[in-house]
């Protein structure tokens, strides 16, 4: 065998080496808890053979505490580019079995190249986490690591799209690279984020809580708000990341992809005629609208148990992608409150950042009162929506179903706050308040010199009638301008379409600054 032929096989058996990590006792370890190593995650989540690693042969430069009799290619994390439905992405993925993953400053160097990279060429990071933290051995080197990932998180946001997935533990600083990234993703049961464990929370406040109690993928997708979506299998997972990538753009500079529609434009949906009940007081359900009016009923929601007042989904419609926020009457009236601003704040704000045009469709009686809200800062929190819907560019198309009151109103992507196409059904009531509300300050004197409370009722009903008459329609906003049409519901989805194609090549320009002040 020559040299060369030498130096080759040397080269086949270092790589051989690599990709087993730390070994086949810990590979079978990961296995045991359900879990797939850091490879065979990657080659679930791209196409076929696209994968194309770097800095295989890292090691950590560490010498403290007999770090240096032990090296191990890759220092725990895997790195590279691929293709999810032939489109481009970066991703890295932490290996369990090396170090349990813990980050060293070699191992943020590494994904703080393919993070510059991805800048770059423009193409989304998708990072799969699972990692024990920091790297206690390193000390403050571990820490800059961290830092330097957090970094280039701020600075891609919103010029690429940036995915987390958590499919082990992710805690202490670890956990805020995750929340700076545009979605979360968690695997049920075998995964978990906390800035403290249960230890140290039963050290200092004396309360005791297990791990998936303080921090599991249940917790944060329905309490908290910080997992997008909460999913079962790892194979699901890397399954709805590339949904994900179906619906967003590569990066900011781009528009929507696209797909052949095969839902025909002009479908009309006769029970959308029939979906809003007589009883203004009664719910149906946002999703059965939803599901009539996109491209074969087909939507991905995110952050779809929490905040259920509110749903915020992507779907298609005739084959270009969108984002939907939509009031649901099914839950708390669909009335507006701390966690579904923030939720839709942040979509809102997603969906404008990557040219993803917005259909809002209303139905909501006003914000939710209370000292629970008026103390946690509902102002704040509902002016993030205000904010986020009067700063978004892109096409607005809004649809008022049915209640449309007070401040809820103006902040449902009204004709007032930059909606570019603002339709109504003919259910539509768009007023201050309720008429119940509307005539106890109206009319209190009346009500009040009433002598009987027969009399009383009479003034009432007659009062509530008349502002009814005048308020529970669409047609009042739509003489000033302020409803561009009032539709009949079962066309929703054709007059929704031909707004969208219209508004395509919209250009609107925001007063140059530095950066804005949002509410926080």
């Amino acid at each position: 065998m020559s040299e060369i032929q030498n130096k080759i096989a040397g080269l086949v058996k270092l790589r051989e080496e690599a990709k087993m990590g730390g070994g086949q006792k810990r590979i079978d370890a990961q296995h045991e808890k359900g879990k797939y190593t850091a490879r065979e995650r990657i080659a679930m989540l791209l196409d076929e053979g696209s994968f194309e690693e770097f800095d295989m042969f890292v090691t950590h430069r560490c010498t403290n505490f007999g770090m240096d009799k032990s090296h191990t290619y890759g220092d725990g994390v895997v790195t590279g580019y691929g293709t999810i439905d032939g489109r481009l992405v970066y991703v890295f993925a932490q290996d369990f079995t090396v170090s349990a993953g813990s980050l060293s400053i070699t191992m943020s160097e590494k994904i703080c190249k393919i993070m510059d990279m991805a800048m770059k060429a423009g193409a989304p990071v998708i990072g799969l986490n699972d990692s024990g933290g920091a790297r206690i051995q390193e000390g403050v080197n571990a820490l800059a690591g961290y830092a330097e990932i957090f970094q280039r998180n701020v600075m891609a946001s919103g010029v690429i799209p940036q995915i987390s997935v958590i499919l082990g533990p992710c805690a202490g600083g670890a956990v805020y690279s995750p929340a700076l990234t545009d979605f979360v993703i968690m695997k049920r049961d075998t995964s978990y984020m906390f800035l403290t464990g249960p230890k140290v929370v039963k050290t200092v406040t004396g309360e005791v809580v297990t791990t998936e109690q303080l921090g599991g993928a249940s917790v944060h997708s329905t309490k908290s708000g910080v997992c997008h979506f909460a999913i079962d299998t790892e194979e699901e997972c890397m399954s709805l990341v590339r949904d994900i990538i179906s619906y967003i753009p590569q990066n900011n500079m781009e528009t929507t992809p696209e797909v052949a529609a095969t839902d025909a434009i002009n479908r009309c949906e006769d029970m959308l005629n029939e979906i809003i009940p007589d009883n203004p007081n009664k719910p149906y359900d946002m999703y059965d609208v939803i599901r009539a009016v996109v491209d074969n009923g087909e939507f991905l929601e995110t952050q779809e148990s929490y905040a259920r007042n509110i749903i915020t989904c992507f779907a298609r419609f005739n084959g270009q992608s969108v984002g939907i926020i939509a009031n649901q009457p099914k839950f708390m009236a669909g009335v507006l409150d701390i966690k579904a601003s923030c939720k839709a704040a942040r979509f809102v704000r997603f969906c404008d950042a990557f040219n993803i045009p917005i259909v809002t469709l209303v139905d909501v009686p006003g914000f939710l009162p209370g000292t629970g809200q008026e103390y946690g800062g509902v102002i704040n929190h509902g002016a993030k929506l205000l904010f986020a819907y009067c700063e978004a560019t892109v096409p607005k198309v809004t649809v008022t179903l049915r209640k449309a009151y007070g401040g809820a109103y103006i902040v449902m992507s009204s004709k007032h706050i930059r909606g570019d196409i603002n339709y109504a059904w003919p259910s539509a009531e768009i007023a201050v308040m309720g008429a119940s509300g509307a005539v106890e300050v109206l009319y209190a004197k009346d009500i009040k010199a009433a002598e009987t409370p027969e009399a009383q009722a009479a003034i009432i009903a007659e009062k509530e009638k008349e502002y009814n008459d005048k308020f529970s329609n669409p047609y009042n906003a739509a003489k000033y301008g302020y409803i561009d049409d009032v539709i009949e519901p079962r066309n929703t989805r054709f007059r929704v379409i031909r707004a969208l194609e219209m508004l395509k090549n919209k250009r609107l320009v925001n007063p140059a600054k530095k950066h804005s002040n949002i509410p926080l």
